[in-house]
């Protein structure tokens, strides 16, 4: 593996609606805009294939599984642009009215990784273990682009520290972060803070897409192991690209041994595997 590896990353923002078919002509026009601005890893929001507000049935209805339609034209997609595309689905998982947060990354060759919440926003006044079944607590996923070691969580899983660390211990060294933050009092500030603190202790790049407003902040960012939010989407519709340097990420580490210096680890708890309503 190269030490001066480097990958273009964007974070893409559109707020998806109730129609997957719209849903996914949005997300391929962006797609298209983020590799003619020289991206080979293109990162979606959370819930990109299917949305509605408040959460009710029509997930469930409207869920696929990972052989389905979504994740093929997805990798149809990347297969043109010869890139890796992440987006979040609803994925049907057999349990009546109840789906996955699923994300999934693929390229030209199909499915490369999945990753299901595993916290679920049950906050804010939300109820999302209502209708999400809980992601499995499961050794993390790491996959490469373009030599880069790639790890993947969603959302409200930002909140938990100890999600990021497991993925970088795992070899991750860019963290991507699909989300659909909601709005209201200091949420933006929460989003910005938690993303940037999470790049800055694990130094290693975070990608963070979320929904474009009303209902999302907005606000997708790509900040560096430094803490430096390299680019920044406000709240437009758009795509945002920066340069991930395994170069960059061994001179930081040099600086701030932050890793190496750690006198804690952290391990699965395997009783903690329970949906919320067991």
């Amino acid at each position: 593996m190269s030490a001066d590896a480097q990958l273009g990353v964007a974070v893409a923002q559109f707020a998806p609606g109730r129609d997957a078919v719209e849903n996914l002509a949005r997300i391929t026009g962006l797609a298209h805009l983020a590799v003619r601005r020289g991206a080979s890893l293109v990162v979606f929001p959370e819930y990109s294939m299917y949305f509605s507000d408040p959460m009710d049935g029509s997930f469930s209805r409207n869920a696929q599984g990972l052989d389905g339609r979504f994740v093929a034209s997805l990798t149809q997609l990347a297969g043109q642009l010869g890139a890796t595309i992440v987006a979040g689905m609803v994925e049907q998982v057999g349990q009546g009215p109840r789906f996955s947060n699923t994300l999934v990354a693929v390229n030209g060759g199909g499915l490369v990784s999945t990753y299901r919440k595993l916290h679920l926003y049950d906050a804010f006044g939300q109820r999302e273990s209502d209708w999400v079944v809980p992601g499995d607590i499961e050794d993390p996923e790491v996959f490469e682009v373009n030599g880069i070691k790639v790890g993947m969580q969603t959302c409200y899983d930002i909140r938990f520290p100890e999600v990021t660390r497991r993925l970088v211990d795992a070899g991750a060294e860019l963290v991507l972060v699909p989300a659909e933050w909601v709005r209201g009092p200091l949420k933006e500030h929460h989003w910005r803070t938690l993303v940037t603190a999470r790049a800055i202790e694990n130094t290693i790049y975070i990608a963070a897409a979320d929904q474009a407003p009303p209902i999302g902040v907005g606000n997708s960012l790509i900040v560096g192991p430094m803490g430096v939010h390299m680019v920044e989407i406000g709240e437009a519709t758009d795509v945002a690209v920066a340069w991930v340097s395994r170069q960059r990420l061994a001179e930081v580490r040099a600086k701030n041994p932050a890793l190496s210096l750690r006198r804690f680890r952290v391990q699965a708890d395997p009783p903690l595997n329970r949906g919320p309503s067991d």
